[in-house]
Formats: structure tokens, C-alpha cells, sequence
């Protein structure tokens, strides 16, 4: 593929990506736990919303990594959303204003049967790729490495689960479980790794020869294709007329109601709810079919539904019956 001055976005359901966003001008993007913490939970939440795989992360001092997959076509609006909310609680705790990473974040898309595994090594490892811990024998580079709070490899190593974030299952299942991945990674520390990204195509695609090719038909095609070894992860798409007719049923209401402005809130945010949960559509597009609302609008719907489902025992059971029709009718 050829090289571009802008790198393309390639989005589709099921892709994976390795992602990192770095401070502007190298500064810090956190500047103490609190500011972590809070990175992690706007993390979560993001990965909620969007209904993101977070497979690996690790936050450095002015940058950090991320490993996703993702369930829709949905890695540019989820990275927005994301950098967007932490980039205006840091500013409104720090009292400044302007950006907080150096331009846009760094996507590259992964072939997953070749490089992910690889990819989460090199990303774990990264606390000890600096100058001052470069030299250390291996085994006080993996002591360091191993109790670095701010990665997912205490994930991976059995000694804590990152407050619901991270699903290890699948990377571990390619190398066998926790003790293989522990042995991969001492590894890595005794004999060296490679950078990966070295062997990234047209800026974008991490991927073997036949990868790199079935993307540059993908684009030329403007089709989408999954991933073949996890064709079982992504969710199928019924039509959105179904869902609203399933939900208007459900609800006992006019399916024209729950498509406009007028309409009762929680209503349209089932509706917004089981539209991307269901349906192969952003925010943006999901906005549209319910009156002409932006994205943000139907971000607010979803995000008051699910408070009004913790303690409406009528809504919740509505929610429920609804999303059992639609799993056992259409997918």
C-alpha cells in the first residue's frame, strides 16, 4: 500500500488495533495517581459505551497504549469520545485550557493471528524500555515490570483484575494460559524483542503480506471484512425497522414516538440502547433515526437509561424482555 501524509482510518467490525496518543510537546499527561485513576475510569466507561474489547493498556508519563478490538466500526468515534473526556477533566483539575496530546492519536491495525500476541508483549514491556532501567539484569527488569501499577499485565499474571476493563481471555488462550504468557514475557526480557511497528504497511496496517492485501482490496472494494479467527466475536446487524418494532411492541407504544424529539426520554433511550447494541450504526447515525439528534444527544440517552435501569424494577424488566426478544428472534 502506499504511503500517505494523513495515515487511514480502516474501520470495520472485529478489527483490532494497537492505539497510543502522546502529550503535546512531550509533556506530562498525568501528573499523579489521581489523574490515572481517573484516566482508567473514563476508560472504562468509554469502553461501555462503545461496546469495546480492551484487551491490553499501559500508561506511561507523557503517553500511553492501548490494544483494542473493536465490536463495530467504531474506533474513531470511541478514541474521540475518549480523549475528548479526559482531556476536559485534566484541564478543569490542572486549570488550563488547550490541547493535551500532540495531534491525533497513532492507530495501526493488527493481524491478529500474527501480531497480537506479539504486540501485547512489546506493550507490557514498555516501563522497563528506558534508559535508566534498560540495563538492569532481566530478572530486576521483570520485578519492575511485574508490579508496575498502571499496566494491564497484573491482568495477565493473575494478581489483579483491572476494575472490570481488560479481557485477557484471548490472548491468553493463544499461548496457553497464565504461566505461558509469564514465560513469554521473561522471555522477551532475557533475549530482547523487536519492535513490531517497524513492520508496519502504509503507516497503518500491521499484517502479513496476505493481510496487508486482502485491506488494500477491502478499500478498494469499500467492503468490509472480519478477521477469520474471530468471525465469532462480532456481533451480527439486524435491521433497525426490526428493533424498533420489537421495542415499540414491547413498550406498549407507537414506533413513530419513540422516533421523535417529543418523545418520552427513557423510551427513545431503549431504543438508542438496542440500536448500537444490535445494529451496525454510530451514535451519529442512531441520532438521526430518532428526530435528528447529534451524537452527543443519544451518548445522554443511553448514559440516563442505564442509571434508570439500577432502580426502575418496570424498566428494567421492559429492557430485559425486549433484549431477549431481539436475541433469541434475531441473532
Amino acid at each position: 500500500m502506499t504511503s500517505m501524509a494523513r495515515p487511514l482510518r480502516i474501520q470495520f467490525s472485529g478489527a483490532f488495533y494497537h492505539l497510543t496518543c502522546r502529550g503535546i510537546e512531550r509533556r506530562n499527561i498525568y501528573m499523579d495517581d489521581s489523574d490515572r485513576q481517573r484516566f482508567l475510569s473514563l476508560l472504562g466507561r468509554s469502553v461501555e459505551t462503545y461496546q469495546i474489547n480492551l484487551l491490553a493498556y499501559v500508561l506511561m508519563r507523557n503517553h500511553f497504549h492501548l490494544v483494542i478490538q473493536t465490536r463495530k466500526a467504531n474506533c474513531a468515534e470511541f478514541m474521540r469520545h475518549f480523549n475528548i473526556s479526559y482531556t476536559g477533566w485534566f484541564n478543569w483539575r490542572h486549570k488550563r485550557n488547550g490541547n493535551l496530546y500532540q495531534g491525533r492519536y497513532h492507530a495501526f491495525l493488527v493481524d491478529a493471528d500474527n501480531y497480537l500476541l506479539e504486540v501485547s508483549r512489546y506493550l507490557h514491556l514498555n516501563p522497563v524500555r528506558v534508559n535508566k532501567l534498560e540495563s538492569l539484569p532481566w530478572s530486576e527488569r521483570w520485578r519492575y515490570v511485574r508490579e508496575y501499577p498502571w499496566s494491564s499485565l497484573l491482568d495477565y499474571s493473575q494478581k489483579r483484575r483491572s476494575i472490570g476493563l481488560v479481557k485477557h481471555e484471548m490472548i491468553l488462550s493463544m499461548i496457553g494460559g497464565y504461566g505461558p504468557y509469564r514465560e513469554f514475557m521473561v522471555d522477551g526480557l532475557k533475549l530482547g524483542v523487536s519492535n513490531p511497528f517497524k513492520e508496519v504497511n502504509g503507516q497503518t496496517i500491521l499484517g502479513d503480506e496476505q493481510f496487508v492485501e486482502d485491506m488494500k482490496r477491502m478499500l478498494e472494494r469499500g467492503s468490509v471484512r472480519e478477521q477469520p479467527a474471530y468471525r465469532d466475536l462480532v456481533i451480527k446487524s439486524p435491521k433497525p425497522e426490526d428493533v424498533l418494532r420489537i421495542v415499540a411492541k414491547e413498550l406498549g407504544v407507537q414506533q413513530a414516538l419513540l422516533c421523535t424529539r417529543r418523545g418520552d426520554g427513557i423510551k427513545r433511550g431503549l431504543v438508542a440502547e438496542f440500536l448500537y447494541q444490535y445494529c451496525d450504526l454510530t451514535q451519529a447515525q442512531i441520532g438521526k433515526i430518532l428526530g435528528g439528534i447529534d451524537y452527543m444527544a443519544v451518548y445522554q440517552l443511553r448514559r440516563r437509561l442505564r442509571a434508570k435501569l439500577a432502580h426502575d424494577a418496570d424498566i428494567r424488566k421492559r429492557f430485559e424482555e425486549a433484549d431477549n426478544r431481539l436475541k433469541g428472534g434475531l441473532l
